[in-house]
């Protein structure tokens, strides 16, 4: 008997200190408004505030067709991508939206795409833009096996994030 209440008591422990992933955090503040933190399911951003700067970044945005075509036959959908946005950010509210679009034109995994929200000290309330060094947002981080391969930070270099990301896999 004593043991099974040990055994109770260690498992209700272990339990309460497992870290729990809160997704779709929102959070409202008199001086920022809403905004996105932490681990976020692309469903937010069919959301107000959210959806208008989406839809209209998304429908605007010309993909490049030859790179489309080009980070299929790469397979690009072997990877993994993790970005960091913020949902106050100018450049965040352009770059995902067209990030969004080429994953779809290149029918990419929605379960292969980690999304994180971040304040705007560039934190996340999980921490895990410190795994990341995440400095600017967004952050588009390409990664393969768990290793990163590359990453586009603020805008792409060669103003195309399709040929960026095509550059990073073809290094």
């Amino acid at each position: 008997m004593k043991k099974i209440i040990a055994l109770i008591v260690l498992i209700m422990t272990l339990n309460s200190c497992a870290e729990k992933v809160v997704i779709n955090r929102e959070v409202d503040s008199i001086e920022y408004g809403k905004m996105l933190l932490g681990t976020q399911s692309f469903d937010q951003f069919h959301k107000e505030p959210y959806k208008v700067w989406f839809d209209e970044n998304y429908k605007i945005y010309p993909t490049d067709k030859p790179s489309i075509e080009a980070l299929k036959k790469a397979k690009i959908n072997s990877y993994n991508i993790t970005i960091f946005l913020g949902t106050w950010c100018g450049d965040s509210k352009r770059n995902f939206p067209r990030l969004m679009k080429i994953l779809d034109e290149t029918k990419f995994p929605k379960s292969k795409l980690h999304i994180i929200g971040v304040n705007r000290k560039k934190q996340s309330p999980n921490g895990e833009e410190a795994k990341y060094n995440i400095i600017k947002v967004p952050t588009i981080i390409l990664e393969k096996y768990g290793k990163e391969i590359g990453r586009i930070t603020e805008e792409p270099e060669t103003g195309y994030i399709e040929k960026d990301l095509l550059n990073i896999i073809k290094k």
